[in-house]
């Protein structure tokens, strides 16, 4: 993470996201969604993403990093037990079709060149229990060299260019862990207990033990509440609930114009800007104590904070107008009643 973040591998990262997963296997694999601030041309793919055995002479350490982590099964015909195989296919769609070059514009993702051998690609032996196979770029996962050299591991990266890929990756990311239903049954109920559990491995144990990071977003992400007057949430309990009534708790929509009022910096943004310049804590937003200057304004500092208003179903017709004011009008207490 730090290699691609804070060493921009692929470029300045926008926002990124990432999930470790074990799925009983043992060792952890990560899944990572990563936005750049400068979106990938299709010119660049090839300089970053690579679907082709290197060349032995050239890079023979990247050679057999590929040879040994990047390349598919094989399955199919050469293998027709492979784990991959659903109805008599490869459910990952290999082999691929060779390619001259980089093909975009489909709905997924791109088909990455994969030159066969008569175009100058190279061909690697492959020995297994099964027996051994001379395999070609059709069979390539595809990879960046860097990160495959740098922790000689599998790692594949692929170029999302489309509302499916993107739909695929967040699911992957957001899955969370395995988890059963299952029943216990007791002579002397009559009544199924149902418990929910989870697996964790020996691996995934250690890795909790030691705090190591599991999931992680950036930026974070604040929550905006949108309503009438006097149409905010309160949670009270039996102890509390006089109290509440009497003082309900501020939201950070009533905190907003309360600011605005005193905040002449404040006056310029819009609602779900403020989180970026505040911090909300006991009820108000305060200024950042860290983050970027902003010119002009001294004392107020930006952070990478993204703020989100709640959404507001068109049929609550009120509260929806609202809605789109609040990202339209700045200074709002100057201009609502």
């Amino acid at each position: 993470m730090s290699l691609l973040t804070k060493g921009s591998l692929f470029g300045k990262p926008r926002c990124y996201m990432y999930s470790v997963e074990w799925r009983k296997r043992g060792l952890p694999h990560i899944h990572i969604l990563l936005w750049l601030e400068n979106a990938i041309t299709p010119d660049r793919i090839d300089n970053i993403i690579c679907a082709e055995i290197p060349n032995p002479k050239e890079d023979p350490i990247l050679y057999s990093i590929v040879k040994r982590n990047m390349i598919h099964g094989p399955c199919g015909n050469f293998n027709t037990h492979s784990q991959c195989i659903k109805d008599g296919k490869c459910s990952k769609r290999y082999p691929k079709p060779f390619l001259s070059e980089t093909q975009t514009g489909d709905d997924g993702y791109p088909k990455y060149r994969r030159r066969s051998p008569s175009e100058g690609g190279f061909t690697v032996t492959i020995e297994k229990a099964q027996g051994t196979w001379v395999l070609d770029n059709s069979w390539v996962v595809p990879f960046n060299p860097v990160l495959v050299r740098t922790f000689n591991a599998h790692i594949n990266v692929e170029y999302c260019n489309s509302v499916k890929s993107i739909k695929y990756i967040c699911k992957y990311v957001n899955k969370g862990s395995d988890q059963d239903t299952f029943a216990v049954e007791n002579e002397c109920d009559e009544i199924n207990i149902y418990q929910t559990g989870r697996y964790i491995s020996s691996s995934e144990a250690i890795w909790r033990i030691f705090s190591f990071q599991i999931h992680e977003r950036f930026p974070s992400v604040k929550h905006l509440a949108v309503h009438l007057e006097n149409g905010q949430r309160v949670y009270f309990t039996a102890d509390n609930a006089i109290d509440k009534i009497n003082t309900p708790s501020k939201t950070t929509l009533i905190g907003f114009f309360e600011l605005c009022k005193v905040d002449g910096f404040a006056r310029t943004l819009l609602y779900h800007e403020v989180p970026s310049f505040y911090l909300w804590k006991k009820d108000r937003f305060d200024r950042r104590e860290q983050g970027t200057c902003v010119i002009g304004y001294p004392g107020v500092k930006k952070d990478t904070v993204l703020g989100r208003v709640y959404t507001v179903h068109p049929n609550n017709s009120e509260c929806y107008h609202l809605r789109l004011l609040l990202h339209e009008v700045r200074a709002p207490h100057l201009s609502v009643i």
